[in-house]
């Protein structure tokens, strides 16, 4: 017994056979062992390697420190040592937020502001700063973000309430409607100030928020996503140009610069006015403010705002202009005015003169009685027959007092004033039935969703004078080709004007 137990004692760390019931014992013993969740063994043939857990251990400044971190981007490293040297002079050991948003955004304090706090958040640091490399892993990651979902996502938890930062109210929405106009109009070059802007922020919020205070971020995002997803992406497309460039002003001693973006740019001789919604009896006057134009830029498709590449129907190649204007197709466009009822008059006949024969996209404003105002848009020429048109972009909205799209699908514009048998009039809708909007034949009566309205006036918009000058160039040659018709003896024999002509007295003539 005694050489036994000695046997046993002088096996150090060396495993006995159990029995099974034992091993069985022995295993839920393991399984409900206090064993660290950040730290586990892996048996290789060289031994036994430590891992780490996937939750890296971060640093107070924001930065995972635990990970191997190698910046790849050399401007955001360029620019987090310039604002790492400008905090060190304010005694702060890292990047501060009001060194941030004086030198990056220096005309916009406000974006500047709630995007230092985004990656402040997203870095968990506990401190007031953020490391220089918490700050080059947040921008990098916030650069990287390729899915237009998640970046609008990203922008609305910017503007959220700080309190609740699951929910965001009115407030909230129309800081970031403001900050997204203020940005378009200083990069477009529209120097005009819209006094109706409050009014288009408002239809936006009636829109979203109906009689509630604050609504959930899922469902804000949702919203913008169906109705003006390409309003935020653009002030996405803003900050990653400054976050890439801003070190270059820096260095040289320069605030950071901008960047031209897309937006409508008004015809300077004629901006629209805000007289004829104020019940003002003026020619000139115009149904979309300047900010309306630009949330309408925003929630319609791009072939609104850019300029449409079309070519005769007797050209076989592009000339070097259509493809050096085809490769600017970003530029923007011309909104210029191509009918109004206020100054050319309302009815049938005088919509049809100006409207029909414009080959590029329009944009019908209708203006009702209570404030209403609706929108038809229709992405190509405008046709008289009694089949339902229009292409993908074809889109029907409210403006006024609530900002809805009501339906934006094919085939559903109706331009009908002589063909018998069928419903006469300018109709827009799906169901043929059930229209949306239905205007009589002689533009004086409207049913908006099936109820009668008074109409005040109607305007047409086009949104490429570009396209208007070239078609109008190609019919002008073909008007002066079509002039000159050669004949030959055997047609002369038979033509009419031969005919008068010996009416005439001339009996006699040379070939």
């Amino acid at each position: 017994m005694g050489n036994s137990s000695s046997k046993t004692d002088n096996v150090v760390g060396s495993e006995v056979p159990d029995s099974p019931e034992k091993a069985v014992l022995r295993g839920k013993s393991h399984s409900t062992a206090n064993i660290s969740p950040s730290i586990t063994c892996s048996s290789t043939s060289s031994g036994t390697n430590l891992k780490t857990d996937s939750k890296l251990s971060r640093s107070a400044s924001g930065a995972d420190v635990t990970e191997k971190y190698l910046t790849q981007l050399v401007p955001i490293e360029k620019l987090a040592v310039i604002l790492k040297e400008k905090s060190v002079k304010l005694g702060i050991n890292g990047i501060a937020s009001e060194v941030f948003v004086s030198q990056v955004f220096p005309h916009y304090a406000d974006l500047g502001r709630r995007l230092f706090t985004f990656l402040h958040l997203n870095s968990r640091a506990t401190t007031t700063y953020l490391g220089t490399m918490a700050f080059r892993q947040q921008c990098e990651r916030f650069l990287g973000i390729m899915d237009d979902a998640k970046v609008l996502e990203c922008y609305i938890k910017m503007y959220a309430q700080e309190d609740n930062p699951d929910f965001i109210d009115k407030e909230g929405v129309t800081r970031l409607l403001h900050i997204c106009y203020t940005i378009a109009m200083q990069h477009s070059g529209n120097g005009f100030v819209c006094s109706e802007i409050n009014r288009t922020f408002s239809s936006v919020t009636q829109s979203i928020f109906f009689s509630q205070d604050s609504m959930s971020l899922g469902y804000v995002c949702r919203w913008f996503e169906q109705n003006l997803m390409r309003l935020v992406l653009l002030i996405h497309k803003y900050c990653v140009h400054t976050l890439s460039t801003a070190y270059r002003g820096l260095e040289q001693g320069a605030p950071s610069c901008g960047i031209e973006l897309q937006t409508p740019v008004l015809e300077q001789r004629n901006p629209f006015t805000e007289k004829s919604i104020r019940g003002v009896d003026d020619a000139s006057s115009s149904l979309m403010p300047l900010s309306q134009a630009w949330l309408l830029a925003g929630a319609l498709p791009p072939l609104y705002s850019k300029p449409q590449q079309v070519t005769s129907p007797n050209s076989s190649k592009a000339s070097a202009a259509q493809i050096f204007k085809e490769k600017l197709s970003m530029m923007p466009s011309h909104w210029t005015l191509l009918y109004n009822s206020n100054e050319h008059g309302l009815g049938a006949n005088r919509f049809l003169h100006h409207v029909l024969g414009y080959r590029g996209p329009t944009l019908i404003l209708i203006h009702a009685e209570n404030d209403q105002t609706y929108l038809v848009a229709a992405p190509g020429e405008w046709k008289e027959t009694h089949l339902y048109v229009g292409g993908d972009g074809s889109c029907v909205m409210q403006l006024l007092p609530k900002f809805v799209i009501l339906e934006k699908k094919p085939n559903i514009l109706y331009l009908n004033t002589c063909v018998r048998g069928y419903p006469k009039g300018l109709r827009a809708g799906s169901d043929p039935r059930k229209p949306i909007i239905s205007i009589d034949e002689h533009f004086e009566k409207i049913d908006i969703k099936g109820i009668a309205h008074v109409l005040l006036s109607i305007e047409a918009h086009k949104t490429s004078r570009e396209v208007q000058l070239d078609i109008k160039k190609w019919q002008i040659k073909e008007a002066e080709r079509q002039r000159t018709v050669k004949l030959t003896a055997a047609d002369w024999m038979d033509h009419p004007d031969r005919f008068l002509l010996e009416l005439g007295g001339r009996q006699n003539y040379n070939n």
